[in-house]
């Protein structure tokens, strides 16, 4: 990415429940333009697809509703306790995930500053698509709460997901940039707003309430941490 006249693409990562998406929507409400790695590879099996073909030929129909959408907790079951099958569902969606990711940072390529979030920044190989990377981080116990709220999700199952990523810790060496997310959206969006600011771009940083409601009624509808 460096041959490319944008000045900053940020790349947004961490561990799950950390608190990515909300960092995604600060920059966005401060006038960074965003690409969403997670929408990327839902759009990667939408219906039709040639992914979700692949799909249920590999998994079959326990992991389709009767409604033949795909039943993502079914197949989340299984690749988070079977590691060789997670690899191959990686293999069928990250080059769709990646591309996509080229064409919106290249069809921007005169914009001041966009961010990437993209959840396996280090695991999928993709640091090369950033000029920096932010690793958004929380204690292990807000982390975990954090997923038991959002996602209903037990114990077992938390771990599993949480061992399927590389280690916070190993993120964090390599980041440009940390953000705590352990406090409140203030807190957050202060820390956000002071990364921008600290590698000199002059990203303009804007109170826009309505937006910072949507942000905060929809942690509060979903019952969600700041993720």
């Amino acid at each position: 990415m460096s041959s490319s006249p944008i000045c900053r693409v940020i790349g947004v990562t961490g561990g799950i429940g950390t608190g990515k998406s909300t960092v995604a929507e600060v920059l966005q409400e401060m006038g960074v333009v965003i690409a969403d790695a997670d929408r990327l590879a839902r759009d990667a099996v939408a219906s039709g697809s040639p992914v979700l073909a692949a799909i249920r030929d590999r998994f079959g129909a326990e992991v389709f509703t009767t409604e033949e959408a795909l039943n993502r907790r079914a197949l989340g079951d299984i690749i988070f306790t079977h590691p060789e099958e997670r690899q191959w569902l990686e293999t069928q969606i990250h080059p769709y995930v990646r591309q996509k990711l080229v064409e919106f940072a290249r069809d921007r390529e005169n914009t001041e500053a966009i961010a990437l979030v993209v959840p396996l920044l280090f695991e999928a190989g993709m640091t090369d698509l950033v000029s920096e990377v932010w690793v958004v981080t929380c204690s292990p116990e807000r982390q975990r709460e954090r997923l038991r709220q959002r996602d209903g999700l037990t114990d077992e199952a938390i771990a599993a997901r949480i061992a399927s990523q590389w280690p916070l810790s190993d993120k964090v060496k390599r980041a440009d940039v940390v953000i705590e997310n352990d406090g409140d959206l203030d807190e957050l969006r202060s820390r956000v707003d002071r990364a921008l600011r600290s590698r000199a771009i002059p990203v303009e940083s804007v109170e826009r309430p309505r937006q910072r409601s949507q942000i905060e009624n929809r942690l509060k509808t979903n019952g969600e941490g700041y993720d």
